[in-house]
């Protein structure tokens, strides 16, 4: 037993060797971002790979107020915010309808939802950008929000159905019988059960609408989010190196996912697996 134990250790000890390197791999261009963020021109014309020798805040508050990246991160935490609780909402209620409801082509609308997961977002840009321009939410933070949650609706329908598939229907049938409505039995029973899964949800629509970039460079082509404005920084001030290419401005707009991966990186891996697990 101790023998198979030791051999089982080196085993370990000798996998971690390329998953250290690996990871060492994916942690670099962060250290690389910051780094350079952190120099002057003249220290990234001395050595571009090097550290930074006298480390200076000047290229973010340069980006934060020149570049105007403070009303793109504006923009950018409505349009997301907003997106992210209209998705919970609709998605819980639909998700809710969908699992434990009997109503008349259940399955089919189901089997829509799930094949609009199918349609590239190309393939509707055209008649999207239509409707947008006909309702007037083109530059408007309403027309973002609605875009995002029309977007990303499908998956996070597909996932709270899954999940809420998973619970016992007895809660409900509990529920009815002591005179609830359908809307206080979502409200009070499913919409607490459904909290892990929600938040879930949450994070993992939280990074795909602030890391967006075509969708909001259609419909806010005025006002910009951040990631468009980021975009835009490499031709607004070529001259201005560290501006850019030491990615300050990336270096803000990517600290608050980084800070939200840290802080629910268990949430996300478990989350992933919610419909598989439940459905």
């Amino acid at each position: 037993m101790s023998g198979a134990g030791k051999r089982q250790r080196l085993t370990l000890r000798i996998a971690a060797i390329p998953m250290g390197l690996l990871a060492l791999s994916c942690l670099y261009p962060i250290f690389f971002a910051v780094n350079n963020a952190l120099k002057t021109r003249h220290d990234y014309m001395l050595d571009r790979f090097g550290l930074a020798m006298q480390p200076t805040l000047d290229n973010f508050v340069q980006a934060w107020t020149r570049a105007h990246l403070d009303e793109y991160f504006l923009n950018s935490v409505i349009a997301t915010l907003g997106a992210v609780i209209l998705l919970m909402v609709v998605s819980s209620m639909a998700g809710f309808a969908l699992a434990s409801l009997r109503f008349p082509y259940r399955r089919f609308l189901f089997a829509v939802i799930l094949s609009s997961l199918m349609i590239p977002v190309q393939v509707v840009l055209v008649p999207f950008m239509r409707t947008m321009l006909a309702l007037n939410l083109v530059n408007t933070h309403i027309g973002l929000i609605l875009s995002y949650t029309a977007f990303f609706l499908p998956f996070s329908v597909y996932m709270m159905t899954a999940f809420y598939s998973g619970l016992p229907r007895e809660l409900i049938e509990a529920a009815r019988i002591d005179g609830a409505s359908l809307l206080q039995v979502w409200w009070h029973v499913m919409l607490p059960l459904g909290t892990p899964a929600l938040v879930t949800l949450a994070i993992l629509n939280t990074l795909s609408c602030w890391n967006d970039i075509l969708i909001s460079l259609l419909v806010m082509q005025k006002h910009r989010t951040l990631m468009v404005g980021i975009s835009a920084l490499k031709g607004q001030y070529s001259d201005q190196i560290p501006l850019f290419f030491f990615t300050a401005g990336i270096v803000i707009a990517a600290a608050p996912i980084v800070v939200l991966y840290i802080l629910f990186q268990r949430r996300i891996v478990s989350g992933i697996a919610v419909g598989a697990v439940k459905g």
